[in-house]
């Protein structure tokens, strides 16, 4: 049966404790300060189940639960952006505010994992400062799901031979991108 992004809705409650036992028990764990921007407010804008994710997400990350999967760190989890004086705008120049995204943690290159407020994850490049086109997926129910698996293909706990073909099937941009894209990124 081929997967699809409903079936994964819901997967930050329903799977990701199982998923992170079975392939991911020895990584580190998340540390955040108690300080790290609150994820309420921005939560509260979000369709309910993007917004079950989100606070599922946070309440492992602070209670130090998740694995250390997307360098979640002070620097990276809830970033402020205005606060830092940097700059947000989408990909097609529209300019964004800290109301408009939650970052999550980063690819270990500078750029920042964002949920928007339509639910999508985005990667924010920060070189230029805003999201790069063609890195989203649809949601973060989505993209924790796709991150555990790349981070279990890392460990060699799955191959990419097994999760491959659903990446192919879910057809993220994020995930499929010639040059950024998580499969992309498994390979080399």
């Amino acid at each position: 049966m081929t997967l699809t992004v409903a079936d994964l809705t819901g997967y930050v409650e329903r799977d990701l404790d199982a998923d992170v036992a079975r392939w991911l028990a020895d990584e580190d764990r998340v540390e955040v300060p108690d300080s790290i921007r609150p994820v309420a407010p921005f939560a509260a804008r979000l369709a309910p189940a993007d917004a079950a994710a989100l606070t599922g997400l946070d309440r492992r990350v602070r209670a130090g639960t998740f694995p250390q999967i997307l360098d979640a760190y002070e620097w990276s989890y809830g970033f402020d952006f205005a606060g830092n004086g940097v700059g947000l705008a989408d990909s097609d120049g529209t300019e964004l505010t800290d109301d408009d995204v939650y970052s999550i943690g980063a690819d270990g290159g500078g750029n920042y994992y964002v949920v928007l407020t339509n639910g999508q994850v985005a990667v924010w490049f920060h070189e230029e400062e805003a999201l790069e086109a063609d890195t989203r997926f649809d949601n973060l129910d989505v993209f924790l799901w796709s991150m555990v698996r790349v981070a279990a293909v890392r460990a060699g706990t799955l191959t990419l031979a097994e999760v491959e073909p659903d990446f192919r099937a879910l057809a993220q941009d994020g995930a499929l991108h010639p040059e950024l894209g998580l499969l992309t990124r498994i390979k080399n």
